[in-house]
């Protein structure tokens, strides 16, 4: 064979690549197995949670070193083998986005009788239509009324937009932009949340169908809690704010005493006493009762001193331990300072936190003993975006309640926010209106914060906490910042979300509990490795030597696909083992043509180097014309396929171009 040498090369190279993508599968696995051990040690009432936060703790922490390159627990398990729901067990669920009630609100909950029976019409004309709601309702209400205009309906709630001599189809065109709107922003807040919700490998995506969201969360053990998180309409909040110079004091007697605390020494000892041992290592990094970490632990502190964002000279000189020992708040919340000057930064930002340290820092927060230091009114809550490039650190925030324990006011008075850029500057800004109530509201409420922070929030995340320059009157604000265009439009979308009430409820749902999922797997596993042996088996049987270059190169094929699988992150399903097992049958059929050629080359009087050669060239034909008629069809199933067909599709694609190069090559090397 021709260019041997180079087949060589690719097959080495194809092979450590896949082995390269596979060894994160292995990692996780073992890091989720450490995590399991660390559990096991508490009451099984706890082991849920101990697991939990295990994983947590080490979620940033290095568990692979590559030498050229470090991976952590969170970089492993997104480049790992996904296993899609029937396998691993978890919910699956689609949402509708109500237009009906976007459409509603867009009217100002208009009482004109045609517009409501026309809305009702259009949900029974629905039921038997694919077209968007929007269009079957301008049919609706022109059957009922065609002489009247909708502008006059809609003009209250988008008066800028809704001229009262707009045509219908200008209305429209209206309408569809605001309920398109609508569902981004329903799109976005539900990934905010999942992406809260603590579930590994989330799958959201919206549908082809107008307004409809699938959602997987795989793993799930909360159903319940699952539904009213997707379910709940979005809170859009703004909060008056507290400056971290008239908390500072608070804070430092915070930690005063928590590092005077009587058990505190206790816990470190008992850490230090169990060191060797393995379960009480892993204790050691990701107890939260402790104060004490080992030298691989990223406290804080440790962190931000060798990223220079210490200031204070002294507690460069302790080594994290010592500086958890006498700072263990400060261990966990690096104080918002100065990094020239070591002076407390303005605004209502009163630390920095890394993500798996939130836990800690909230129950320190919420001890009772603590919570008596600071203002009745605070309340304190961290930013949704991360505070570095890495996303490992998030600010907190210190908010100020209203005499009842809530924000100054609801997000509901925006009527429209939008990203534009200043009028004399290059940077982005966003432009938000509120209404009539809205805008009385404001401007109190920026008199009365004048050079202080008002923080937007919504589902208790802030989002920004610009500066209130001066009193604001009419309802017209602009809220400036270092923003990109994008981080503009975004924080649009937020502020518009308080507009529309657009719950999105969930019209169908699968769950697959997890011993369901254990055994998917093993039913899966087994009907896979049975047919595997059995092929094995035969062709060593029928083909001899020849038969072992077969089987060779089918657990060479075997690897490639789950290799294919990892390095392009596709899900592997139930109908995927399926899959891989008719590519099994496949990859022998080839071997099959391949060895029957030669034995006929061999019975022509040829000699074995000739008919090999021969009997090769003389297949290619035949497999080559059998595989591609079956990869256009795995291509049809994919493009128009969905869920269980296109995972069958996906590893069947997969291992019908694996097994031609495993059958045509691999066995002639």
């Amino acid at each position: 064979m021709q260019n041997k040498n180079f087949i060589k090369f690719f097959t080495i190279l194809f092979a450590i690549v896949c082995l390269y993508q596979l060894s994160f599968t292995y990692v996780a696995g073992g890091v989720e197995d450490d995590a399991v051990a660390y559990a096991s040690s508490y009451p099984a009432e706890e082991q849920e949670a101990k697991e939990k936060f295990y994983l947590d703790s080490v979620n940033s922490e290095t568990v692979y070193d590559l030498f050229i390159t470090e991976y952590s627990y969170a970089d492993c398990k997104a480049r790992e083998l996904n296993l899609g729901l029937d396998l691993k067990g978890g919910m699956n669920v689609t949402l509708e986005v109500m237009v009906v009630d976007v459409v509603k609100a867009l009217s100002n909950n208009s009482k004109d009788t045609l517009f409501n029976t026309a809305i009702a019409n259009t949900l029974n004309a629905q039921k038997n239509s694919q077209e968007d709601f929007v269009s079957l309702f301008e049919k609706e209400y022109e059957k009922l009324s065609p002489n009247n205009g909708l502008a006059v309906i809609f003009t209250s709630q988008l008066k800028d937009k809704v001229k009262i001599n707009a045509t219908n189809k200008e209305v429209v065109a209206i309408l569809k932009t605001e309920v398109e709107d609508a569902i981004s922003r329903s799109f976005n807040i539900l990934r905010s949340r999942i992406d809260r919700f603590g579930v590994t490998q989330p799958n959201i995506q919206r549908l082809e169908t107008a307004g409809r969201i699938l959602v997987e969360l795989p793993g799930i053990k909360d159903p319940e809690r699952a539904r009213k998180l997707l379910q709940s309409t979005a809170q859009l909040e703004f909060w008056e704010t507290y400056e971290y110079t008239e908390l500072f004091q608070a804070f430092e007697s915070a930690n005063t005493y928590l590092r005077t605390a009587e058990d505190t020494t206790a816990k470190n000892q008992e850490v230090a006493d169990n060191k060797d041992a393995k379960t009480k290592d892993v204790a050691e990094k990701a107890n939260p009762d402790t104060t004490k970490n080992s030298e691989k632990s990223t406290l804080l502190a440790d962190v931000l001193a060798d990223d220079s964002l210490s200031t204070d000279s002294a507690s460069k000189d302790l080594s994290a331990e010592q500086f958890a020992n006498e700072n263990p708040l400060y261990a966990v919340l690096f104080p918002n300072v100065n990094q020239q000057t070591g002076q407390l930064n303005p605004g209502p930002v009163v630390g920095i936190c890394a993500v798996k340290d939130t836990a800690q820092v909230n129950a320190y927060l919420k001890d009772k003993s603590i919570i008596k230091l600071f203002p009745p009114d605070v309340v304190f809550s961290y930013t949704v975006k991360p505070f570095d490039t890495d996303g490992k650190f998030v600010q907190l925030v210190a908010l100020k309640s209203d005499r009842g324990g809530k924000a100054a006011m609801e997000g509901d008075v925006v009527t429209d926010a939008n990203e534009e850029f200043g009028q004399y500057s290059s940077t982005a800004e966003v432009s938000m209106e509120m209404n009539a109530e809205g805008a009385k509201q404001w401007k109190r409420l920026t008199a009365d914060n004048i050079g202080k922070s008002v923080a937007i929030v919504l589902d208790g995340y802030v989002y920004s906490y610009p500066t209130v320059q001066a009193e604001i009157s009419g309802g017209r604000s602009s809220i400036t910042g270092d923003f990109t265009l994008d981080e503009a439009k975004d924080l649009a979308n937020i502020l518009k979300s308080g507009k529309l009430p657009a719950p999105a409820r969930i019209i169908e749902e699968a769950i697959v509990g997890p011993s369901l999922g254990k055994e998917a797997i093993s039913a899966g596993m087994f009907s896979f490795i049975f047919a595997l042996i059995v092929v094995l088996i035969y062709i060593a049987l029928y083909y001899s030597s020849a038969g072992l270059a077969a089987n060779i190169a089918l657990l060479v094929n075997i690897f490639f696909i789950f290799g294919v699988l990892a390095s392009i992150g596709a899900v592997l399903t139930l109908p995927g083992i399926a899959g891989i097992i008719l590519t099994i049958g496949m990859s022998i059929d080839a071997n099959v043509l391949i060895y029957e050629r030669i034995r006929e080359e061999m019975k022509n009087g040829k000699g074995l180097k000739l008919a090999v050669t021969d009997g090769y060239n003389s297949a290619y034909s035949s497999i080559i014309d059998a595989n591609v008629t079956t990869l256009l069809t795995a291509i049809i199933l994919y493009t128009f396929g969905t869920g269980p067909i296109k995972g069958f599709a996906t590893t069947l694609i997969i291992g019908i171009l694996t097994s031609l190069f495993a059958a045509i090559f691999i066995t002639r090397l």
